[in-house]
């Protein structure tokens, strides 16, 4: 069945309801969108516009992304490695724009996968799901997995394989939990982590600036030699790692879109200020870090392999310390949490339209808590064994992992080209938030920064290894788009669904079943 949407008699007319929307009650204006579109929903809007954006601020983590990665990144380019945040924040901001046109018209649970379905088509859309899925599922693991260090260091034990496992698996659980219990709390956890770890950061960042500064400004203009006989330019994409595994999370607050009132203006707004209050965050964390470290040389050459956690005890003492990695576990909590909420989300898309295997269970609904309970199931069965598969390999895990950056940019750009291809087709975005004529610059803005961070993330370095694992992301990323296609061409999923897609073009709406409208009335 090719219509591109679905036809159900039980259900109210859409022009009643978007008429009946007229009267100014958002959650009816929100209905009647959404049944426009070709959806009855069974989630709660319980979600505020500021649980929205701690939703995705906590899955950005500006403390989560800058601590992992800093030792790397100012070994690899020095001080100015923090120029590196700027650009990807402003590369993102073009991609959120974009992301923020296509919520506004398909405020859909599901996030990248509805929105390049209706974009573009079924087979495009299970394609960049596909993709979205693995990433998301890496991540959550790595997110738990990483958290063990910091607990042992808190808790005064020692980290060991077995331990690290131990905690990332109770991290998990307490994730899932949480998520269990609606989106009422999901929202509540979500605002506490947010306020946490901004507070945090702020806290230690200028305690840090306060008492442990021990440079001015101009280091950040100058590399100490950190780029060896490579050219500067070479090492500065290279510690641009941080800011590329920095700057997503703001997709996240689409994937929730069915659960937040009046979603056409509260996500783009979420979207924003993900990119801009977590940029800052996560700019103000790594400057103060930079003007803390007391020998660059040091890091540099890997006499101090591990700078955050000697400018902590130095500044804070032991007792001191233990307080601020207590932070940064919170945030390690949250990002989890949040990760594992989109992911749930996109699967219950995939299975509600019928393009999976196990469907019809993945689609499921617990009308008791609100919540997709089989298909939140699949964002801990697989992590965890992942997880638990370290104790094998740790060093597949973290191959694994380096999937899930590249990961991220492949999907948002398929939705970045397929917002392209349906302006260049006639598409008109006809939601609350529109960019008018400045669309067609910032989507091919968005999309020429998101292939360049593809290029940089996939380009392999000298890292003096075998070859396999300078182009471990490349042979990933391939193992994962090739293993899709061929699911694709053997089962036809795509296939299976009658869900409505193709309707952004208007030649698609032409040629097909006259649709409703999905826009609004005016008088809204």
């Amino acid at each position: 069945m090719d219509t591109n949407v679905k036809s159900d008699a039980s259900q109210p007319d859409t022009r009643t309801q978007a008429a009946d929307a007229a009267s100014g009650d958002p959650h009816d204006d929100d209905l009647a969108q959404l049944q426009a579109l070709g959806f009855k929903s069974d989630f709660k809007r319980d979600m505020s516009p500021w649980a929205n954006f701690s939703l995705g601020f906590t899955y950005l983590s500006p403390v989560v992304g800058i601590y992992t990665l800093f030792a790397f990144a100012l070994a690899a380019a020095g001080p100015p490695m923090i120029w590196t945040l700027l650009i990807a924040g402003a590369g993102q901001m073009l991609v959120a724009l974009v992301f923020s046109e296509v919520v506004a018209q398909f405020p859909v649970a599901g996030g990248v996968y509805p929105w390049a379905r209706r974009l573009w088509g079924r087979k495009w859309a299970w394609m960049t799901g596909w993709v979205y899925i693995f990433t998301l599922l890496a991540l959550l693991a790595d997110a738990a997995y990483g958290a063990g260090p910091y607990v042992a260091d808190v808790l005064g034990f020692k980290s060991s394989a077995h331990a690290t496992v131990l905690c990332a698996l109770i991290m998990l659980a307490l994730a899932t939990g949480i998520n269990l219990t609606g989106t009422k709390m999901l929202g509540y956890f979500a605002i506490f982590g947010f306020s946490a770890e901004l507070i945090g950061a702020v806290v230690v960042g200028v305690w840090l600036l306060c008492t442990q500064r021990h440079h001015g400004l101009g280091v950040l203009f100058h590399s100490f030699g950190a780029q060896g006989q490579h050219s500067f330019t070479y090492a500065f994409l290279a510690a641009s790692l941080i800011a590329l595994y920095q700057f997503f999370g703001f997709e996240a607050c689409g994937d929730v879109a069915e659960e937040v009132r009046n979603p056409g203006r509260a996500i783009p707004k979420a979207m924003r200020r993900t990119i801009y209050i977590g940029g800052s965050a996560a700019t103000f964390v790594c400057l103060s870090l930079i003007l803390s470290v007391g020998n660059y040389h040091a890091v540099i050459s890997g006499k101090d392999s591990d700078p955050i956690d000697t400018i902590l005890k130095t500044s804070f003492g032991g007792v001191g310390a233990k307080l601020v990695l207590c932070v940064v576990l919170i945030s390690f909590v949250s990002c989890a949490l949040s990760l594992q909420a989109a992911a749930s989300r996109l699967v219950y898309s995939y299975g509600r339209d019928d393009m999976i295997v196990g469907s019809k269970l993945l689609a499921k609904f617990d009308h008791k808590r609100h919540v997709p309970p089989y298909a939140l199931l699949i964002a801990v069965i697989i992590p965890g064994a992942l997880i638990v598969g370290s104790l094998i390999s740790s060093d597949a895990l973290s191959k694994l992992v380096s999937f899930g950056s590249v990961g991220v940019y492949i999907a948002f750009q398929m939705v970045v080209l397929a917002a392209l291809r349906a302006r260049l087709k006639g598409w008109k975005p006809a939601g609350k938030y529109r960019l008018g004529r400045w669309g067609m610059l910032v989507n091919i803005g968005a999309l020429g920064y998101g292939v360049a961070a593809i290029v940089n993330l996939c380009w392999p370095r000298d890292t003096h290894k075998p070859w396999y694992d300078d182009y471990i992301i490349l042979i990933l990323s391939a193992a994962v788009i090739g293993s899709g296609l061929l699911y694709l061409a053997f089962t036809r999923a795509h296939a299976k669904s009658d869900a409505p897609h193709a309707d952004a073009i208007p030649q698609r709406q032409e040629s097909a079943t006259p649709a409703p409208e999905t826009t609004l009335p005016a008088s809204q």
